[in-house]
C-alpha cells in the first residue's frame, strides 16, 4: 500500500516561487558533484516509512490549498548539528502542480491516502489549467468543478 506525505511550504507562497528555490537547490548540487535530487529536512520520521517509499509523494500546501507534489525517493535518518535526529525526505527534483486542494494550516506533516490525493494537473477532466492559481482554487472551493 502507498501513502503520501502533506506538508506546509512555510515561507513560499506560489508553485513558482517553490521552482525557483529547487531550480538552485539543483545548480548548488549539480556545482558541487552531488545528486540531483531535492531534499526537505523534518523533526519527526515518518513509522510508515515503507508505504511511503512504495511510490508516495510529497504534497505542498501553500497559500491555504495543495498546491504541487513532488515523488518521493526515500527517506533518512539524519542529525542536525545540534545533535537531534531528523528525517531526510529525498524526492525527484521535479515538481508536479496538482488541482488546488483547500488544507487548514498545521504543524509537522500529514499521511494523505491515495484516495484523498488531488489529481496532477494536465490529465484531462477537470480543466482550468491555464488559470491562475488563486482563480482556479477559489472556483473548485465555490464547487465550479
Amino acid at each position: 500500500m502507498v501513502v503520501h506525505i502533506v506538508k506546509l511550504c512555510v515561507g513560499v507562497s506560489s508553485v513558482e516561487d517553490l521552482e525557483a528555490h529547487r531550480d538552485r537547490e539543483m545548480a548548488a548540487r549539480r556545482a558541487a558533484g552531488e545528486p540531483e535530487v531535492a531534499m526537505h529536512v523534518t523533526r519527526m520520521f515518518p513509522a510508515r516509512k515503507a508505504e511511503v517509499e512504495a511510490g508516495g509523494s510529497l504534497y505542498w500546501v501553500m497559500s491555504g490549498a495543495i498546491q504541487c507534489r513532488s515523488d518521493i525517493i526515500g527517506l533518512e535518518h539524519v542529525t542536525g548539528s545540534d545533535g537531534i535526529k531528523r528525517c531526510a525526505i529525498i524526492m525527484s527534483p521535479e515538481i508536479i502542480r496538482t488541482s488546488a486542494a483547500p488544507r487548514r494550516p498545521f504543524q509537522g506533516w500529514r499521511y494523505l491516502k491515495p484516495e484523498d490525493a488531488p489529481r496532477d494537473l494536465g490529465v484531462s477532466g477537470e480543466g482550468g489549467d491555464e488559470l491562475p492559481d488563486e482563480l482556479r482554487a477559489k472556483l473548485l472551493e465555490l464547487g465550479a468543478w
